[in-house]
């Protein structure tokens, strides 16, 4: 059994390594100021979509990102490990947007692709921590939802089977297709690279990545449709302009500061029994500790 599969990818700042320019003033992220990353446990997704395709011959990968024109490298890099192809959905419009004005549009560009046996994404990305998106487009496609997904144990007879990690165990849940799965980090690592597919597709581009190129490189796309990644605006998934960007989010940033914890006084002790007890007996009553 052949299969479409989507993969929801996010390119994301890396939170590793946030410093004081990391915020702009309106509260939204400053992403030129942080390196750019393929968000970890959209890995963790992109991997069980190429186990998918491995055990169901003539299945498609399809990534779907959202972001600015450069998101495209996030495609080439699931492209590199195993997908198929990808979609930039880019807009200006779309910019400032909060959970749940993105899901909307990642919503609308999936009924744009159609004809989706399961969708997949990451438990959540690493510059918002929410776990929201992924739900919230089960719940705007009216798709059932499996969360917190380790290993797609089987797929068959329209039915997959997910293995779920929780808090307290496991659980190996049913649900029927198309779904929409999100996945732990604590599920398998993707695959690496392949060096032939990373020799083919390293000059795939977006539109706007193509315009910037030079003839003889525009003709050398041009000459290989593989080589042409998809790029999709709001109006073209057909999105509401009340719905979508900072118009469509109804949360917003209200301020930014940078917290600097510094010791205020200190106190010495003596290498004796009553000091110390008297010390936490201190930091019990004034609530520090207990």
């Amino acid at each position: 059994m052949s299969l479409n599969i989507i993969v929801l990818a996010k390119q994301v700042p890396d939170t590793r390594n946030v410093g004081k320019d990391a915020m702009k003033a309106d509260g939204t992220i400053n992403r030129a100021a942080l390196p750019a990353i393929f968000n970890p446990e959209d890995l963790n997704a992109l991997e069980q979509a190429l186990r998918l395709k491995d055990a169901n011959p003539g299945s498609t990968v399809t990534i779907l990102t959202m972001g600015l024109p450069k998101a495209a490298e996030v495609i080439r890099e699931a492209i590199y490990r195993g997908a198929d192809t990808g979609i930039v959905l880019t807009d200006r419009a779309l910019g400032g947007a909060d959970t749940l004005a993105t899901s909307y549009s990642l919503a609308q560009a999936v009924k744009k692709i159609g004809n989706y046996d399961i969708i997949l994404g990451g438990r959540q990305a690493i510059d918002g921590d929410t776990a929201q998106v992924g739900p919230q487009i089960a719940e705007k496609l009216g798709l059932p939802q499996v969360t917190y997904a380790e290993e797609i144990v089987s797929l068959a007879d329209g039915k997959v089977t997910v293995k779920r990690r929780l808090e307290h165990g496991i659980e190996t849940v049913v649900a029927p297709l198309p779904c929409v799965v999100t996945v732990n980090g604590s599920a398998a690592d993707c695959r690496p690279r392949n060096a032939k597919r990373l020799m083919k597709y390293k000059y795939a581009v977006s539109p706007s990545e193509k315009a910037a190129l030079d003839e003889t490189m525009q003709s050398f796309v041009d000459a290989r449709p593989y080589l042409q990644l998809q790029e999709w605006g709001a109006a073209f998934v057909d999105a509401d302009p009340e719905q979508i960007g900072f118009a469509g989010s109804p949360t917003k940033v209200k301020a930014v500061e940078s917290v600097v914890f510094t010791a205020k006084e200190s106190r010495r002790l003596d290498n004796d029994d009553a000091q110390i007890e008297e010390l936490i007996k201190e930091l019990i009553v004034n609530h520090t500790i207990g």
